[in-house]
């Protein structure tokens, strides 16, 4: 299956599916040297597996990772790290009846079109359960940006309609709350909201904010790898993404150059921005200040209201879904929008070693 690798130097494979014997991912460009166990791994994990609130799928699994290869007494030995999580909540039979129909709002009937067969067994490799795979190589990639003081954290902005208030900002109460918001209140008024969708057998989209701190200026191309481009296909790679934004995003076409443009000013011997409109990339190209993004979660396609589709035979049919279901993705979510711009981020660095002389004499002279 072609489109399961990611990134040109740090490059991740991703492998499995949700009701296989396992699921996991090849990360290969790490360096050598880095400090790295399972635990490092395991608390990014542990931040999307289910069954962790009312608001996520009561698929039962532990998550636990294995490194099989790429370390060796605690340090990446440079060659590539393969990781693994086995499934051990499978119920497959609540799937058994989707293989004879397309449900609605989910990859069924694509999967069933570009492949002629399909693992309808929660979705296959199309199921969320794949981002395991992203969220192991994201641990490690967040590891080595720590190394260099760069920073990548991610949060929920809003569930529906209900948004957080930065004057209440608390990146604890985020890592505390089953909303993922940073914002106590807010995520009081979204837990009601969700409950009123449960009671509706319906479920909820919302949108995750991610900030990258300590970036230095001049990461990125200025064409084809522009960092603004690569980081939208991590972040639109993810199952659910429908949308995606650097900085102001959409806003920007509304706004005048007069209002939008940032200007900048001397802070010592460091050139800084007096405003971040541009989201902390200008030209493709990193500019030192913090780079904002946002991604766009479509509602959890699988709700157990009745619901129009179609057999594969052809015929008009009503359907109600069984299984385990997250009424939202958004807080499980929270972790893999972090884990794949982390690994963008550092693919573009390692790539940004080679673009001057300077550089190059400062490692081998």
């Amino acid at each position: 299956m072609a489109g399961s690798s990611f990134g040109n130097i740090f490059r991740i494979t991703t492998w499995g599916e949700s009701h296989g014997a396992a699921i996991g991912v090849v990360v290969d460009g790490c360096p050598a040297g880095l400090e790295l166990d399972e635990q490092d791994i395991q608390k990014f994990l542990d931040r999307r597996k289910p069954g962790s609130s009312r608001f996520t799928t009561q698929r039962k699994e532990a998550d636990c990772v294995e490194i099989l290869s790429g370390v060796f007494e605690g340090k990446t030995t440079g060659t590539p790290i393969s990781m693994l999580v086995r499934n051990t909540s499978q119920r497959s039979s609540d799937y058994s009846d989707i293989a004879s129909y397309y449900r609605p709002g989910h990859a069924d009937y694509t999967f069933d079109q570009k492949y002629g067969f399909r693992d309808y067994r929660g979705g296959g490799r199309s199921s969320g359960r794949e981002t395991i795979g992203r969220v192991a190589a994201g641990a490690v990639a967040s590891k080595l940006l720590s190394e260099l003081g760069i920073t990548v954290t991610a949060y929920t902005q809003a569930i529906g309609d209900i948004e957080i208030s930065m004057q209440h900002f608390d990146l604890e109460e985020a890592r505390a709350n089953p909303t993922g918001m940073p914002d106590k209140e807010a995520s009081a008024r979204a837990e009601s909201y969700l409950k009123k969708c449960m009671e509706n057998l319906d479920s909820a989209g919302g949108v995750i904010a991610c900030k990258v701190t300590n970036l230095p200026a001049g990461i990125g191309e200025p064409v084809f790898e522009k960092l603004d481009a690569n980081l939208a296909k991590a972040i639109m790679s993810i199952g659910a993404v429908k949308a995606f934004e650097i900085g102001d995003g959409a806003k920007a076409a509304l706004a005048n150059g007069s209002s939008n443009n940032d200007s900048f000013r001397m802070e010592g011997t460091r050139v800084i921005k007096t405003t971040n409109h541009a989201g902390g990339i200008l030209g493709g190209i990193s500019d030192g200040s913090e780079i904002m993004l946002k991604a766009y979660f479509k509602p959890t396609p699988s709700i157990f209201q009745e619901q129009e589709t179609v057999s594969k035979d052809g015929e008009n049919i009503s359907v109600q879904i069984k299984g385990r279901h997250d009424p939202i993705i958004v807080p499980r979510a929270v972790v893999v929008v972090e884990s794949m711009t982390a690994v963008t981020i550092l693919d573009m660095l390692l790539q940004n070693m080679c673009t001057r002389m300077d550089h190059i004499k400062k490692v081998y002279l």
